[in-house]
């Protein structure tokens, strides 16, 4: 009967071994799977790279990240629940004997146990403190280019205003150049308006001191219109016959 209870009581640490082995298998891999989830989002210096980032690390990478870390926390659990089992068998009657290996045993598997923990939490808490520094520079770059936008905005009304306030300047100066040379226009036809005033003074002045001049302009006058008279009457006359010959 003795035997018989031995023999079941090894099965039973054996079958404990064996699930504490499966279960530091399990999470071993878990915990590789989960390091590369978390070190995906690292990398990459200049804001491109961590728009695309982002954009890859949507909502379904943050599901998975979710559930892995909810798998690895299950197992963790599972794993501490079948050491303290393991402690438990330690402490009966038929283990006694064989006390100073399976303590042993035992404590392998808790510092398993430890340092898995310790590399979960590390990278679970590394990650958070990427993806929040992740974000605090995407948030800062979103500022600045929102400032960046804003600003190029109002240079681009700037060069608009300076340009159209260019084009009034250059309006002016033409308009000014155009004032002043009526101006001068203006002036130089005064002056001579003035000289021919002068001339004409003089002529008469002329004409009255020298009634033989006086005369013989007067004649010179009356030859121009005479002269003007036959012209037009000529021409007169050659209009009516070419219309009568056109007509005709």
């Amino acid at each position: 009967m003795s035997t018989t209870v031995m023999a079941t009581s090894c099965n039973y640490w054996e079958d404990l071994r064996k699930q504490a082995r499966q279960l530091e298998n399990e999470l071993d891999l878990k915990l590789v799977s989960f390091s590369k989830l978390c070190t995906s989002y690292r990398g990459g210096h200049d804001q491109q790279e961590r728009d695309s980032r982002s954009e890859s690390f949507g909502p379904f990478q943050d599901n998975v990240l979710v559930a892995m870390t909810s798998e690895v926390e299950q197992l963790l659990s599972k794993l501490s629940a079948v050491n303290d089992k393991m402690a438990e068998y330690t402490n009966t009657p038929g283990a006694l004997s064989h006390n100073a290996a399976l303590m042993h045993t035992l404590q392998r598997h808790r510092d398993i146990l430890q340092d898995y923990t310790h590399e979960f939490h590390k990278t679970k808490s590394n990650f958070v403190s990427l993806r929040e520094r992740e974000d605090l520079l995407g948030s800062v770059h979103r500022d600045i280019e929102f400032y960046k936008s804003s600003s190029g905005v109002n240079n681009r009304k700037s060069e608009l205003f300076l340009k159209e306030h260019e084009h009034l300047r250059n309006s002016n100066s033409l308009i000014d150049n155009a004032i002043s040379i009526a101006m001068a226009t203006k002036e130089n036809i005064t002056f001579q308006r003035g000289m021919l005033k002068s001339i004409q003074t003089r002529v008469t002045t002329l004409a009255n001191r020298f009634p033989a001049i006086n005369s013989l302009i007067q004649k010179i006058n009356l030859r121009k219109r005479r002269d003007s008279l036959i012209l037009g009457g000529v021409i007169g006359i050659c209009t009516i016959l070419l219309l009568l010959y056109t007509f005709h």
